[in-house]
């Protein structure tokens, strides 16, 4: 990375530290753009060339995440084992999660609290999905239908979900590898009661 690179990302990663410190201490709707420029001693001109909207200064870090792990999955191989890449995939997912717990917990707490922010977290989370059966697809995993592929996608998606919202509701518990690793056993031994056809 050069110079200008890492000028660029120290300046992104203060606008984000800076937001985040606001958005905690004066809520997400009373803070203003202009609020986080100052803070983090840039113009609004430059906040917006970085972060086009407030969402987007929240959502970053579970977005880089979440498609971190999904762009690692399309370098992979296409004889890859599929089921093994989606435990890599959720895996990646929940360590960069776990590398900022306080980020989290911030998202968390902000999006329910805000109606924008809620609706950008759901978008994000469906972009994904759809992106991760575009890639099953195309690897023809399982039967190499659609719908099975969708299937895989929904259901990784469902345990970085469940997975990280029980982590965030229990700061005391288990670590969010442990509950991934109890997760993936409940599946693995057919533990979860799923309906089937007659």
């Amino acid at each position: 990375m050069g110079l200008r690179e890492l000028k660029r990302e120290r300046t992104r990663r203060l606008i984000s530290d800076k937001a985040f410190e606001l958005f905690t201490d004066h809520g997400f709707g009373r803070t203003t753009v202009e609020q986080i420029a100052a803070a983090a001693e840039v113009g609004p001109s430059t906040l917006y060339r970085y972060f086009p909207t407030k969402e987007t200064l929240v959502l970053e870090f579970v977005e880089n995440s979440l498609f971190g792990a999904l762009d690692w999955f399309r370098e992979q191989p296409v004889g890859l084992d599929v089921p093994d890449a989606l435990e890599q995939v959720i895996a990646r997912v929940l360590d960069q999660i776990e590398s900022n717990p306080e980020r989290v917990r911030a998202v968390y707490e902000l999006a329910g609290q805000t109606p924008s922010l809620s609706a950008h977290l759901t978008d994000a989370i469906w972009r994904w999905r759809k992106e991760l059966t575009v890639e099953l697809v195309r690897r023809e995993a399982g039967d190499g239908t659609a719908l099975t592929a969708k299937l895989a996608a929904g259901t990784t998606m469902n345990i970085i979900e469940i997975v990280v919202e029980t982590w965030v509701d229990h700061p005391d518990g288990p670590t969010v590898k442990q509950l991934a690793e109890e997760t993936l056993h409940l599946f693995r031994d057919n533990a979860i009661p799923l309906p089937r056809a007659r």
